[in-house]
């Protein structure tokens, strides 16, 4: 398989443990940012990310684990046409290759819609598959600005592939009440504040499960770098709660982080979204050691 790979990039880790032939996991950079309307900036996220991620410990405490043991490769970034639908394609042509060789994807933006590739990917290869939106915004409108591959229509596009189920939303269009689904949507507030909603959000998905971060699904005190922040957003310990309820109880077979808007006055989000990272995959990882 002709992928090229960039050496030690996330992590840095050692050259044993980031080969393309023997790493579980596979990091695809997608830098893009091509239809945000309000703040630009997303298509340094990925390096930025990548950057941040060089002084991560290692060593995980929760799960008394050391997942880059598994072996991380990061690939070369996508390279990405203007155009957005083209972007989804050349999305899905790279993450198609990356999941016949067997590989845990991450994808890493890059504005949120990445997404579609990655989520057609994946359902070419996992059936009964349905995707986990953490975001603060809805993000189902049909077309917005003149493209249906706009930022704001992502999850109706993902919609279009499989079923989907969103946590953290605290806004969005009046338009969109009309395709909203509430057994299958967990606003910030109810997560925040309100009974049972993980067990009713795994009611709600399927056995194998695609995670979808917007950074915005954080509140703006924690995750400021962003194109599109937020008030009333979760914080660090409920977004991973209910991330590993996912997890114990789900396939998770991918995940992408998307939306991060580097600020070099404040490199703190760029770490955050690094170490999100090797959270959720010490959690999958420590599972299937378990299994």
């Amino acid at each position: 398989m002709d992928i090229k790979v960039e050496p030690g990039a996330y992590g840095a880790l050692p050259e044993a443990y980031c080969r393309f032939s023997t790493a579980s996991i596979a990091v695809l950079p997608v830098p893009y940012d091509g239809t945000s309307t309000w703040m630009k900036g997303a298509e340094r996220g990925p390096q930025a990310l990548l950057e941040a991620s060089a002084n991560l410990e290692l060593y995980d405490i929760e799960t008394d684990s050391e997942v880059f043991k598994h072996g991380i490769v990061t690939v070369e970034p996508v390279v990405c046409p203007e155009d957005p639908g083209a972007m989804v394609a050349a999305v899905y042509e790279r993450a198609g290759r990356i999941l016949e060789e067997g590989k845990f994807i991450v994808g890493i933006g890059g504005e949120h819609t990445i997404s579609v590739g990655l989520v057609q990917a994946a359902a070419n290869r996992f059936h009964d598959l349905s995707v986990l939106q953490f975001d603060a915004h809805t993000d189902t409108r049909n077309d917005y600005k003149g493209s249906r591959y706009n930022h704001a229509c992502v999850m109706s596009r993902i919609g279009e592939i499989c079923p989907y189920v969103q946590a953290g939303i605290r806004s969005m269009d009046i338009s969109e009440l009309k395709t909203l689904n509430r057994d299958r949507t967990f606003f910030s507030h109810e997560v925040l504040r309100g009974p049972d909603v993980t067990s009713r959000a795994m009611k709600a998905l399927t056995k194998n499960v695609y995670l979808t971060i917007d950074l915005d699904v954080l509140d703006p005190s924690v995750m400021p770098s962003t194109g599109t922040p937020e008030p009333g957003g979760l914080d660090w310990y409920t977004l991973l709660d209910f991330i590993e309820s996912v997890v114990v109880n789900k396939n998770v077979i991918g995940i992408d982080i998307a939306e991060l808007l580097p600020n070099p006055a404040n490199r703190a989000p760029d770490f955050l979204a690094a170490k999100l990272i090797y959270r959720i995959l010490s959690m999958i990882f420590l599972k299937r050691e378990k299994e």
